[in-house]
């Protein structure tokens, strides 16, 4: 993902809101926009592309069309060989767009209509057909012209966004054009950087157009992308006098039979990411394989009758379900947990037990942090994977609301007590008012145990006085951007979650020393 990216993310109405400002408010015509948005599209494929010769642009209606007519346009000025499909009939068009198509036409591109029967080659081909404007799924011609394109090995380049994806959730709307190169302007769109937002958009250039920063301040934007600046302050430098009691003591829960793993990458990702002291809370059989792999936690078993006990006296917080395990003894445990008042981050099969027992929560006060993937999100709401996948901004809002409800709790500062995490293609991260997005990660972090590394983050940030939200933001950067510095180098296919966490504790500790 480009790290050049702007932090706020906007929905569709959000930038039309940017567009509008910066129009009537700011006085840019918006002409002057479109012009801006053609030489940049213009240039951005001239980097990617040099040896680019032919252009074709596929042109709709409306201002993403005007913009494709002016790249036209202007790729004639500078000798390109152009040619440009149009999907409406100049009569119908009006303001802007008509202006672009009159100035296209003036030019001499040569302007036809789009057949289905004719050739779509060039060297480059530059996709302005729809828009952010779209609301149901794409029909007719547009359609035809997107599966064409989805069947062909040329480049293409998107203008603002990859046709037929919904700006706002990712989700493509019946179909969408799968670019190499996509170039945004003015309000970075939501949908472009979660779900199936990254797989259609290929690599993504965001430009402003210049526009004053007055325009933003007076737009609020639905969603932060999370950068590493924003952690400033959250974790100090170590005092020369420290201990390990300043540094918080985490509980882990977990591992039961035969998934000793989960617990031991939790726990092993909790004391590189500098929590004072560790302690695992496992089956007995289990300990000797905690204690051979990593020595410097501390373990020990319990019965599902004894639970936890003492156990959870004096923890700062609790991590629990990595490995947990559905049955008695994991049901106790979990629990245990949540009636103890520190912090609680529940994953794995925390999560697939409350889904059964969603009752634990009643009364619950202290923070938690609920770290589903889209299955365990769908058994703990009662939605379904398509579902969540169709908007996982709303998904994770509602899931949100349902969460708090369980737990009896009402108002603001109730709400902000519980952060939930859905992970995948884009991390939401949501507290009852304010979501985040991490753009980072690949697609080898697909493999079993990633969770429970990041869940060991978590808590060890917690432990360290992170707040929670912060806490969930911080771990998931760390967590995301390790996978990308190890398969930088080796490559995503064989990725193992333990690789990162060396990675992690580099990053952790270069950014507090930053």
């Amino acid at each position: 993902m480009n790290k050049s990216l702007p932090e706020s993310l906007y929905t569709a109405d959000q930038v039309r809101q940017l567009d509008h400002v910066a129009i009537h408010q700011e006085g840019i015509p918006g002409f002057e926009l479109m012009t801006r948005a053609a030489r940049t599209v213009l240039s951005t494929i001239g980097r990617y592309w040099p040896e680019a010769d032919t252009l074709l642009v596929l042109c709709g209606a409306g201002n993403n069309g005007g913009d494709g007519y002016l790249v036209a346009k202007l790729a004639k000025e500078k000798g390109l060989r152009v040619s440009v499909l149009s999907f409406k009939n100049p009569a119908e068009l009006s303001g802007d767009a008509l202006t672009a198509w009159q100035a296209c036409s003036d030019a001499g591109v040569v302007i036809r209509p789009y057949d289905s029967k004719q050739s779509l080659c060039a060297d480059v081909i530059v996709d302005a057909m729809l828009g952010t404007g779209l609301s149901g799924d794409v029909r007719g011609d547009y359609l035809d012209a997107i599966k064409r394109l989805n069947h062909l090995e040329n480049p293409v380049c998107a203008v603002d966004i990859p046709s037929g994806l919904c700006a706002n959730t990712g989700v493509p709307l019946g179909d969408a054009v799968k670019v190499q190169l996509t170039v945004s302007f003015i309000g970075l769109k939501q949908g472009l950087m979660t779900g199936q937002g990254p797989e259609y958009c290929g690599e993504l250039v965001f430009n402003s157009l210049r526009v004053p920063e007055s325009v933003y301040q007076a737009v609020p934007s639905s969603c932060r992308r999370i950068s590493p600046g924003q952690f400033r302050g959250w974790l100090s430098p170590r005092s020369r006098a420290a201990h390990k009691g300043d540094f918080g003591h985490v509980l882990l829960i977990g591992g039961n039979k035969g998934m000793p793993g989960a617990i031991i990458m939790a726990a092993e990702s909790a004391i590189h990411c500098g929590a004072g002291r560790v302690t695992v809370v496992t089956r007995k059989r289990h300990l000797s394989a905690l204690a051979v792999r990593c020595p410097e936690v501390m373990g020990t078993s319990v019965k599902s009758r004894s639970g936890l006990g003492s156990l959870a006296d004096g923890k700062n917080v609790i991590v629990v379900g990595p490995g947990l395990g559905r049955d008695d003894w994991g049901l106790k445990l979990l629990k245990d947990a949540l009636a103890a008042e520190c912090p609680v981050v529940l994953d794995a099969d925390a999560l697939n037990l409350l889904s059964d027992h969603p009752q634990l929560l009643k009364g619950r006060k202290s923070p938690m942090i609920f770290t589903p993937h889209p299955g365990e999100l769908a058994r703990l709401s009662g939605l379904d994977v398509p579902a969540i996948q169709k908007n996982r901004f709303a998904a994770l809002v509602d899931s949100h609301r349902q969460l708090t409800a369980l737990t009896g709790e009402s108002g603001a500062e109730s709400q902000q007590d519980i952060a939930l995490l859905l992970k995948g293609a884009g991390t939401l991260i949501f507290d009852g008012q304010n979501t985040a997005l991490c753009s980072d990660g690949n697609p080898g972090m697909a493999v079993a145990g990633m969770g429970d590394v990041l869940s060991g983050v978590i808590g060890a940030l917690l432990a360290q006085g992170v707040e929670p939200f912060k806490a969930a933001q911080m771990a998931a950067w760390l967590h995301a951007s390790a996978a990308d510095e190890v398969v930088a180098g080796q490559g995503e296919t064989g990725l193992r979650a333990t690789e990162l966490i060396p990675v992690i504790r580099q990053r952790m500790n270069f950014i507090i020393g930053h």
